[in-house]
């Protein structure tokens, strides 16, 4: 269930003020004061040495866009899509660069993905979004030096329902026509896999009349589904932990290998931030989901 409704001489001299103003910025995201920041933290992110494309139109609609970031020297790497949060009503793969940025770093050919916002787009439209872009991602990845049979979907708050749920639900993949062997790994990010959207805000995202039982990701695991991720914020005030815990015993219910791990100190907020290389120190998301990666790719 969700808490909330859903939301020269000179150079050391610089490194001293870089540092200064990430450590502000973590400070300032700890603080939920995230209006900004994350702009702020994109303009300090360097893609130098990195290939990346941007706007790749991936389906029909003004937001079937998606940004690539690969390592310049990437063969056979894994491939993984990005998906935003924003209560399915806002975010921008724009304001999500660091973590295009961060995953390439690591080696991963990363797409970063936009989709269909509510109240004016609602489910399924945005998991069918998801589904359609890991569909365009597999097939361009040797063209960035990535393995289309290496994939692994990652998402944040309500990107990581539509993660989940375009994965774990036959149908989508089926319809998008990306074979289920190809995706060997899910991440969840602070996701609501698994509550009663209709006393919240985010019910404008799901059809009229609707019940959690015909649209939460953990009513609709398949028992094929790969092996997942499930990331909870220890401080996270929007998104219950119920959410992880009903979805992790979905999974296993199904016989699917699923890792539920708490991440102290961060927020709903900082644990998504924490994906930056920069801004690691908040806490251990990024590390988390490399360390899942590297256990999951193909060898």
């Amino acid at each position: 269930m969700s808490r909330s409704p859903f939301s020269g001489r000179t150079f050391p001299l610089k490194l001293g003020l870089l540092g200064l103003g990430i450590l502000a910025l973590g400070v300032s995201l700890t603080a939920c004061s995230a209006a900004g920041a994350q702009d702020t933290l994109n303009r300090a992110i360097s893609t130098r040495g990195l290939k990346v494309v941007t706007d790749q139109r991936y389906g029909p609609y003004d937001r079937n866009l998606l940004d690539v970031y690969a390592p310049a020297d990437a063969k056979n790497a894994p491939v993984v899509l990005f998906v935003h949060g924003g209560s399915w009503q806002g975010g921008d793969k724009a304001g999500h660069k660091f973590v295009g940025e961060s995953l390439a770093r690591a080696g991963y050919v990363t797409g970063v993905m936009n989709y269909r916002l509510a109240p004016q787009n609602r489910y399924p439209t945005y998991v069918q979004d998801t589904a359609a872009a890991l569909k365009w991602l597999r097939d361009h990845a040797k063209s960035f030096g990535g393995n289309p049979d290496d994939l692994f979907v990652v998402g944040h708050s309500a990107g990581a329902f539509n993660a989940v749920e375009a994965v774990d639900n036959e149908r989508w993949l089926r319809e998008a026509g990306v074979p289920i062997s190809a995706v060997r790994g899910v991440i969840g990010i602070a996701g609501p896999y698994s509550y009663d959207f209709r006393q919240y805000p985010s019910r404008v995202a799901f059809p009229e009349g609707s019940t959690p039982d015909e649209v939460m990701p953990d009513r609709h695991v398949r028992r094929d589904a790969p092996p997942h991720l499930l990331l909870v914020a220890a401080n996270d005030t929007t998104v219950h932990p119920q959410n992880a815990l009903n979805m992790e015993a979905a999974l296993k219910a199904a016989g699917v290998p699923v890792t539920r791990t708490v991440l102290p100190r961060v927020n709903h907020i900082t644990i998504a931030a924490a994906l930056a290389r920069p801004l690691t120190f908040l806490g251990g998301t990024r590390q988390a989901v490399i360390d899942f990666i590297e256990a999951h790719r193909l060898k």
